[in-house]
């Protein structure tokens, strides 16, 4: 029997929707034009017959194929390998750029709104966004740059990176957007293994109030990269560089971007493990673009006008999915370039006043950053514009749920937490605004989602911790791993027959709620029971002096696998360390069973995360053992795994 946790779905609902979301919602005209009744019932009827709805989305959203599609969905060659929108052809920059540019209506509407660390600000409305991206797209034509050709893109969140973005897809290019962070050797292995043509950089951008270079990395890495021609600099260029202003000179090419047929690539999104080669996910004009679209006009209910921020990265899928996501819905997309706790830990509610943001989007680790701060501190803003609330990448314990829930918003916004993936182009799980949401909750299926929770013979279990699988394909489900067809179909399709494997360990409750438990390379095996570190994790961080913790799994003699914690402290915390670490063993023991006791526990100062926020549990638990951490080139601090091996060491 799988171990899990108390589930957090005991008492009451965090989110009861009212008149304006259960009758307003996009998703919920969507499901009224159809005559479908309620948010179970289209979930039902979205993977009884995927082709009727992914067709009934494009049409709904009005996204426009320049030429038709014959067939929604064609699986000739096997539910791996699905053909999507057969026959069809259109682009990404005609759809969420042109339309609105060559409208009188809504030319002169915001489309990117960027903010600097320090404040400063720019905007640009769709007339000027498509005017930027049709000159740099004459420039980059220039250079030589053309169909098929890959173009990496390493800059921060500004709005250069979104102008690139549609240049670089006006002209049929494949995106490669890269993370911000990462060193000469991570953006080297990414340029070859795309065989990229040009890159886009940034001079330099600001964190934490320090200029932090990203061309000398960049220079370090083509330089082992026969492939890469040109390098175009936002900022000022070295010899054999080409300025970003010198493209932005060209005259704007003039007609519809470049025709491309419905499964023509788009974009490689690699991700970024700590181990091994970089794995390339592949998605398509047509599969990105409509699985974006409706994951933010039925899960975000963001619609013409709609507001949208999410705090992350180019490098990440949330950086694409919020570009194509936003616009090709008709919204505002706010960038924020830094850190979000910078001054301080009030950024984040400034700046959704400042832009009057309606869709926010975070991760549970932020908000446990930023609930360090007196409520009252927070009360002080105006949210009011906030519509809905966004979440994805990993875990949440229920108290910073229900902070950010019920604190900061008084239960008038629902946390549209939801899980998918590089690879899924999206989300699998999500719920949305018109149901009832339990703290933590992943509601359910996303629509035209067939996801399941199996064990390990494939077979469908409930009430208990199992694989996350999905039964049938969708638009925006990578093509591939590039160039490495075996790596695909072991990493996605070995395991169950006929299923997507995800990697993640999921349970659905009595009631219907869905939740994760963690990747499930991550489950400790403790005497014989499985345990995912988010359940100990959530036990930890409940404590009202802790702020965040990571939990491993070390060997162990008699158990296989020992419980490891480490723990960073909430701001103006008092606690003796030792008694501490005893009341937090006890705690664990008590709500999880006390073979899952912690045997270590110690306080950290900080720990390791991707600029995403996520806690690199593998490199703490390699740090914790001695061992090489492997690939850190994702690390926003990898210093903090000196202080973890300082914790074991000297603890």
């Amino acid at each position: 029997m799988t171990t899990t946790s108390a589930s957090p779905t005991a008492g009451a609902y965090v989110w009861e929707p009212g008149p304006e979301y259960r009758e307003g919602a996009r998703v919920a005209r969507f499901a009224r034009a159809h005559g479908v009744d309620g948010i179970d019932a289209l979930r039902a009827r979205s993977v009884a017959d995927v082709s009727w709805y992914w067709d009934a989305v494009v049409t709904d959203l009005g996204l426009p194929f320049s030429r038709p599609y014959t067939r929604v969905l064609d699986l000739s060659r096997g539910v791996a390998d699905p053909d999507w929108f057969v026959g069809g052809e259109l682009n990404v920059a005609d759809a969420c750029l042109t339309r609105w540019a060559s409208d009188p209506a809504t030319r002169d509407r915001t489309a990117v709104v960027h903010e600097a660390e320090d404040g400063g600000t720019d905007r640009l409305s769709f007339a000027e966004l498509d005017d930027r991206a049709r000159r740099a797209a004459t420039g980059l034509r220039a250079l030589g740059v053309g169909r098929g050709d890959a173009v990496a893109l390493y800059l921060p969140m500004v709005a250069e990176a979104v102008v690139a973005f549609y240049a670089a897809a006006r002209l049929g290019a494949v995106l490669v957007p890269l993370f911000s962070g990462f060193a000469a050797g991570a953006i080297a292995s990414r340029l070859q293994d795309a065989e990229v043509r040009a890159v886009v950089v940034a001079e330099s951008t600001v964190r934490r109030g320090r200029t932090v270079s990203m061309l000398p990395q960049v220079r370090e890495a083509v330089a082992q990269t026969p492939s890469v021609r040109d390098v175009v600099v936002v900022g000022t260029p070295g010899a054999g560089e080409t300025a970003w202003s010198d493209l932005l000179a060209h005259e704007p090419v003039a007609g519809p971007a470049e025709p491309m047929a419905a499964t023509d690539t788009l974009l490689l999104a690699y991700t970024s493990g700590t181990t091994g080669k970089p794995k390339g996910a592949v998605h398509t004009h047509a599969g990105f673009l409509v699985k974006t679209a409706s994951e933010v006009a039925y899960s975000f209910d963001l619609g013409p006008g709609g507001v949208f921020c999410w705090i992350t990265d180019m490098g990440w899928i949330m950086g694409p999915l919020s570009i194509v996501g936003t616009h090709a819905n008709g919204g505002a997309l706010v960038l924020y370039e830094g850190s979000p706790d910078v001054p301080d830990l009030t950024r984040l509610w400034r700046l959704v006043e400042r832009h009057r943001v309606t869709m926010l989007g975070v991760s549970p680790t932020l908000i446990r950053t930023v609930r360090g701060v007196d409520p009252a501190s927070v009360a002080r803003f105006d949210l009011s514009s906030v519509h809905t609330l966004g979440s994805t990448g990993e875990p949440w314990d229920p108290e910073s749920y229900e902070w950010l829930a019920r604190v900061v918003f008084g239960g008038r916004v629902p946390i549209i937490n939801f899980s998918g993936g590089t690879e899924v182009g999206g989300s699998f799980l999500a719920p949305y605004p018109v149901e009832p949401i339990r703290s933590c909750s992943l509601g359910g299926p996303s629509l035209g989602m067939d996801v399941d929770v199996v064990d390990a013979r494939g077979e469908r279990v409930r009430g208990e911790v199992g694989e996350l699988v999905c039964r049938q394909p969708w638009p925006a489900m990578t093509r591939g791993v590039w160039r490495d067809r075996e790596r695909y179909l072991e990493a996605y399709w070995s395991t169950f027959p006929g299923m997507w494997r995800h990697g993640d360990h999921a349970i659905v409750d009595a009631d219907g709620q869905w939740f994760l438990r963690g990747r499930s390379d991550d489950v400790m095996n403790v005497a014989g029971k499985r345990l995912a570190p988010a359940e100990v994790e959530a036990v930890l961080v409940a404590h009202p002096e802790v702020a965040e913790a990571a939990v491993v799994g070390v060997p162990d003699d008699k158990k296989g696998e020992a419980v490891w914690a480490f723990w960073v402290p909430r701001t103006g915390a008092t606690a003796d360390e030792a008694d501490l670490a005893e009341t937090l063993r006890r705690k664990v023991g008590e709500e999880l069973g006390k073979p899952f006791a912690p045997s270590l526990i110690r306080r950290v100062d900080q720990l390791p995360k991707t600029r995403s926020a996520k806690i690199m549990r593998r490199a703490v638990r390699a740090a914790a053992l001695g061992q090489d951490p492997g690939d850190l080139s994702g690390a926003e601090n990898p210093e903090a795994l000196d202080v973890v091996r300082a914790a074991v060491r000297d603890g």
